[in-house]
């Protein structure tokens, strides 16, 4: 009799459990379903040519936002370039070549506290040491160095947990067969674990691609009326003119708002679609 008013019970509480994890997943899907119908109610008219092409103005119906996308284009290649060679060298050497010391462990912790640090700190860090210190300025090749190290450990915490992946099992058959360890980790250990590192790569862009706090901090203009021209070139990016936007008080510039955050959502889900697409792609090719 206990048993059964005990499992009655269990029951119980685990369909309580349930309707209240699915009500909220409900008003969390309901709440963005809001904000999504909104902003495209809003900004969908402005996605025009000239929105697309044009630059900013005072007057919102001519206000464009081209110099943003390109600023927000120009920014994460340069932040990808700047990244990559050093985020995917430090997990590899963390991974295979590192000893396990405590030097080794202090970087590594280290690594893993600096990934969760708020964005705004790395703002105030580029802000001290790239445009002051190193008299960059307010320059892309300022902002992309701090995005850099915004992002540096995120890739270093994915990439050498996509190495983790390979089993052991790949490593010892290619040392036994007279591989080198450099030879065993190019040729084997990478490709296996591509895919997850790609997708951790990307998925870093993406946050980049959408943080406003440390360009913000770092002084990245509001006003652009021109194209980047070149690493020290003064750039705003999307995040930046949405927010410049909604700080007006016209309504219509609300509209070149939300038609900008539209352009940033469609770029940010373009960018984790190819992770996906691409770690999918790769593993099947890895499966053959």
């Amino acid at each position: 009799m206990m048993q059964k008013r005990k499992a009655a019970i269990g029951g119980a509480l685990e369909s309580l459990f349930k309707f209240f994890a699915l009500l909220c997943v409900s008003i969390a899907m309901l709440t963005l379903i809001c904000l999504l119908v909104n902003i495209i109610a809003d900004g969908f008219p402005r996605l025009t040519w000239q929105f697309f092409t044009g630059f900013p103005s005072r007057f919102p119906e001519k206000a464009g936002a081209a110099p943003a996308i390109a600023g927000s284009f120009y920014l994460i290649v340069l932040t990808a370039l700047i990244t990559l060679p050093m985020g995917i060298g430090a997990a590899i050497y963390l991974e295979e070549y590192a000893p396990n010391n405590k030097l080794t462990r202090f970087i590594e912790l280290n690594i893993a506290n600096l990934a969760g640090v708020p964005s705004i700190i790395f703002g105030l860090l580029g802000l001290q040491i790239f445009v002051r210190w190193a008299g960059f300025g307010r320059s892309l090749l300022a902002g992309a160095l701090t995005m850099a190290i915004l992002v540096l450990p995120i890739i270093v915490l994915a990439s050498r947990e996509a190495l983790r992946t390979v089993p052991p099992s790949i490593r010892d058959a290619s040392l036994a067969l007279g591989a080198t360890k450099w030879q065993t980790t190019w040729a084997q250990v990478l490709p296996l674990a591509f895919p997850g590192i790609l997708t951790g790569c990307i998925l870093a862009f993406s946050r980049a691609l959408g943080e406003t706090a440390p360009l913000v901090t770092l002084g990245a203009l509001t006003y652009v009326p021109f194209l980047p021209t070149g690493p020290f070139s003064a750039f705003t990016v999307l995040p930046i003119q949405a927010f410049n936007w909604t700080s007006r008080p016209q309504a219509a510039f609300q509209h070149n708002a939300a038609a900008a955050i539209l352009v940033l959502l469609a770029i940010l889900l373009t960018l984790n679609s190819v992770a996906v697409w691409l770690r999918n792609r790769c593993q099947g090719k890895l499966r053959l």
